[in-house]
Order: structure tokens, then C-alpha cells, then sequence
């Protein structure tokens, strides 16, 4: 997808369909959910290309498809300039390393100092270990720490690209958002990892660290966002798909998947 002279593409590295409530406070409507009522999550990134910077959000999960994803696209590990993370649980780190080398031996890492600082340094049990690798993100990431750069806060990234803080699923949340003239689009991580989450304010997703925080940050973004054409994808919509958060006139939100 192109977004003015910028350029946005889904990097997948797996799916499942899961039990709402090991996600979700609620059961959200049929139309998010299979015809078994479990919930479609994806893993995975997205790839942004912004002059000859080749920006990867997320690395996914590490054991799926993501590499060849990229290389499905034209991309090999050693052409990706960036890797931005949006948040050091284990489903958006899992390519940053094979646990003693750098997948991307030529891209600088990113993340908020807040979470090197949660998951790295304090070692935070919550929600944090590989269930496959039981891989720490310490584990994941002490390979990449040559190559690293911390931030805190809301930074420009490259043209077009801006981070945002966004706390509240972690201290160091991060939100991407991607700009060109007057077309605008946002990867928000895992502030959302349902559109159902933006319809109402009473929603909670369970490995949040600081629910409070996280509610006040998804109804900051959804205000935003409401009716006014910005694009959206988030690290778990079924085939990182991107869409529009909709407004009714009446107080009621929607959401329509870009065609």
C-alpha cells in the first residue's frame, strides 16, 4: 500500500484463532470473531519504506514465517535499515535475534527506554517469556545491544515517520505515525489488538501492565482517529489489514477494513 511517497506492507509470521477470554475483559460482536467464537490474532510487522530507509515494526513472534515474508516482498535481512519496537513482549521481538546473532546485522534496533528498563533491566515476569524458547526479551535481545538506540517519548523516526509514546499495555508503548502530504496512517502495536477495542471505552486486554493507563490512551487515540480518514493497522488484525475508524454523528463508532 502506498501512502503518498511512503510505502506500508504486512510482514506475516503466523496466525491462530484463540479463546477471547485469554485476550479480552469481553466477548466482542460475531463480526470479530470465527464461526467457532474464537478470536483470529495475527503475528507479524509491518514494512515501511520512507526514502531509502527500510523500517521494519515488529519483528513478530520468531517462529513463523517472517523472513520469508520479507523475502516475499523483495527484502533480505541485511536490506532492512531500521527495526522499530513498538514494545518488548515476546510476540513483537521474536526475529530481533536468534538469541546469540542479529537478524538484522545492518539495521538499527529501537525501542522506549521505559521498556529496556521494564523488561531488560527489571526483568518483569509479567507476559514476558518465548512459550516456545522460553526466551526472556534479556535473552532476545542482549545480541542486538551493539546496535541498539533507546528513545523516551515521541521522536521523529525518518521523513514521514514519527514515534509516539502510547503507555499503558507497557510504560514504553509506541505508536508509528506515518505521514505524506496530506495522507496520514498509524501502526499502533498493541494499543488495540481488535477494532472492537476503539468502539467503547470498557475494554481491557489482559497482559496490559497498567489497564488505567492503557484505557486512557485507547480512547485518546480513537478520538483522534474518529471519522477523519486516517488509516489504521495494528500487530495482531487478522492479516494486518489496515482500516478507518468510522463515525456514526451520533456518539456510535464503526470500523471498515480498507478495500
Amino acid at each position: 500500500m502506498r501512502l503518498g511517497e511512503l510505502e506500508i506492507l504486512p510482514v506475516l509470521d503466523g496466525a491462530m484463532d484463540v479463546p477471547v477470554d485469554v485476550m479480552l475483559n469481553q466477548v466482542p460482536h460475531a463480526r470479530w470473531l470465527t464461526p467457532e467464537g474464537l478470536m483470529p490474532v495475527q503475528m507479524g510487522g509491518y514494512l515501511v519504506r520512507s526514502g531509502e530507509r527500510v523500517i521494519l515494526v515488529d519483528t513478530g513472534f520468531g517462529q513463523g514465517t517472517l523472513l520469508a515474508s520479507l523475502a516475499g516482498l523483495g527484502v533480505q535481512p541485511s536490506e532492512v535499515t531500521d527495526v522499530l519496537l513498538t514494545h518488548l513482549h515476546f510476540d513483537h521481538i521474536g526475529w530481533a535475534s536468534e538469541g546469540t546473532t542479529s537478524t538484522f546485522p545492518s539495521a538499527t534496533y529501537r525501542c522506549d527506554v521505559r521498556d529496556w528498563q521494564h523488561f531488560v533491566v527489571e526483568e518483569h515476569e509479567e507476559y514476558m517469556r518465548d512459550m516456545v524458547s522460553a526466551m526472556t526479551p534479556k535473552d532476545r535481545l542482549m545480541p542486538v545491544v551493539g546496535q541498539l538506540e533507546l528513545f523516551e517519548g515521541d521522536t521523529a523516526l525518518a521523513p514521514g515517520v514519527d514515534l509516539r509514546a502510547a503507555p499503558g499495555h507497557t510504560p514504553g508503548s509506541t505508536v508509528v505515525v506515518l505521514s505524506s502530504g496530506t495522507d496520514r496512517a498509524m501502526l499502533l502495536g498493541d494499543v488495540v489488538h481488535c477494532p472492537a477495542e476503539m468502539m467503547s471505552q470498557d475494554w481491557e486486554m489482559l497482559a496490559d501492565v497498567d489497564p488505567p493507563a492503557a484505557a486512557r490512551t485507547r480512547e485518546a487515540l480513537a478520538k483522534e482517529i474518529e471519522g477523519n480518514g486516517t488509516l489504521v493497522g495494528a500487530a495482531h488484525f487478522p492479516g494486518l489489514r489496515m482500516g478507518r475508524l468510522l463515525s456514526s454523528g451520533s456518539g456510535e463508532r464503526d470500523w471498515a477494513y480498507q478495500s
